[in-house]
């Protein structure tokens, strides 16, 4: 894949501390950064009312980064990926940002966004950089291999616009080295 990629950031609040929606060149992906307080203000985009997976981002009590990374479909009232986002209001004080991710197209169904929390928990575990707050493994989903090579895709955009959004989430640490004199 080429890494080259032209980024369109729309800073929604004209302020780079509310809320961002961006897109990449030839990618079908949608991604909103929201801090904690602005959710309320998502309320009426429709693409945020679509099937998706989200990172909610805070600090724990030993102020280290820290994430929780779930999936949502459309439920039978219409709403989507930033509802369940707003549902993890009442249950969690830890988070300040959420990132949700969706499509523009409104392709992702159940198998999709099971397969990607699934991936994207299992790359943050193996990342270490954040703790990871899922106490349980994502069902991966059942996924042609057709349907796996294009959700890899999703995948590897997703990782670029989350770093460029300010989560290195993906981004392995590098241990330094002490040397023996």
């Amino acid at each position: 894949m080429n890494k080259s990629k032209n980024f369109n950031l729309f800073l929604m609040d004209g302020d780079v501390t509310g809320r961002i929606k961006c897109t990449l060149s030839n990618w079908t992906g949608l991604a909103y950064k929201v801090p904690r307080s602005y959710l309320d203000k998502c309320k009426n985009r429709q693409d945020l009312k679509q099937s998706g997976v989200y990172f909610l981002f805070g600090k724990n009590d030993d102020n280290e980064d820290e994430v929780y990374i779930g999936q949502a479909e459309i439920r039978e009232n219409g709403e989507g990926v930033l509802f369940r986002v707003m549902e993890n209001l009442k249950d969690s004080s830890y988070f300040s940002d959420a990132i949700m991710l969706t499509t523009q197209n409104n392709s992702f169904g159940p198998t999709e966004i099971s397969y990607l929390e699934n991936r994207f928990t299992n790359l943050a575990k193996d990342i270490d950089r954040f703790k990871v707050r899922n106490s349980n493994d994502p069902n991966p989903g059942n996924v042609t291999e057709e349907k796996e090579s294009e959700l890899e895709d999703f995948v590897e955009y997703s990782k670029m616009v989350l770093g460029v959004l300010g989560y290195k989430i993906f981004v392995p640490l590098i241990k330094s080295v002490q040397r023996l004199n």
